[in-house]
């Protein structure tokens, strides 16, 4: 997952509202968002080559979802899988806090993630690159990409007027959601560019909110609407290489069950 936009406590009808696109390497094999067979009761996409996933919800209705953090240190050798942070969390019956406590110690071992986490009462994001570890953030909008939290890259702080001005509407659908995140300009100023060790090539084609290339690019883009009684609505788009549109599973979410 390379870039997300969330509203935490912060409309008046969702408790939670996320959107977010998945980029990834083309050739990397993945699921589709569905429910997990036994003994995993969670709903979200399946990385097929690791075994987690990028991002998920329980049954009741915890959330999480992982960012890589792009530093450009060289994996480390038998680090285990950052997509497995959110099977275990959801796969537990921790808070967000609780699951951060015990992870503190641990999380030199992962190469550099990005960690949101949220249950009924909270949401907390986590970095292992970051100084403190981990915090509580209260209600409010954020946006994360492959550095830290609000990090202001130019790619993110356009999605994230728009996503502003689609809380802030009267009338409001997952279609324009998910058309903030199909934005594929490139940044015109390579000035503007983040620099984080890559090609300048390499950075242009990643400035764009929806990345589009041959090799790596946006594999997924999901919209996640959740209120505070439960219910809610989960969707995911999922593209090919070439950036076209290769399928698309929404849920409805109803109290206390899976649809």
């Amino acid at each position: 997952m390379c870039l997300l936009v969330l509203a935490w406590r912060a409309h008046p009808r969702y408790r939670l509202v996320v959107a977010a696109n998945r980029d990834e390497y083309h050739e990397r094999p993945a699921a589709a968002l569905g429910v997990w067979p036994p003994p995993h009761a969670i709903l979200a996409g399946r990385d097929l080559r690791a075994g987690g996933t990028w991002l998920g919800l329980d049954r009741a209705r915890r959330f999480g979802v992982v960012t890589n953090f792009r530093d450009l240190q060289p994996p480390k050798p038998g680090a285990p899988s950052r997509g497995e942070l959110i099977l275990q969390f959801l796969s537990s019956t921790a808070t967000p806090a609780a699951f951060f406590a015990p992870l503190a110690a641990q999380a030199s071992a992962y190469s550099g993630f990005n960690l949101l986490l949220a249950d009924q009462d909270s949401l907390w994001y986590g970095c292992n690159r970051a100084t403190p570890f981990a915090r509580e953030l209260p209600a409010g909008v954020y946006g994360l990409s492959n550095e830290f939290l609000d990090t202001p890259w130019p790619k993110l702080a356009r999605v994230r007027t728009r996503f502003a001005q689609w809380l802030s509407q009267a009338e409001q659908s997952p279609a324009e959601l998910f058309a903030l995140l199909d934005d594929r300009e490139r940044v015109a100023d390579d000035a503007l560019l983040p620099q984080t060790g890559l090609t300048r090539e390499w950075e242009r084609v990643l400035s764009a909110p929806f990345v589009q290339h041959p090799d790596y690019g946006t594999r997924s883009s999901t919209v996640l609407l959740l209120q505070p009684d439960a219910r809610g609505y989960l969707a995911e788009r999922r593209f090919d290489s070439r950036g076209a549109l290769s399928g698309e599973t929404a849920f409805q979410l109803n109290s206390g069950e899976w649809p």
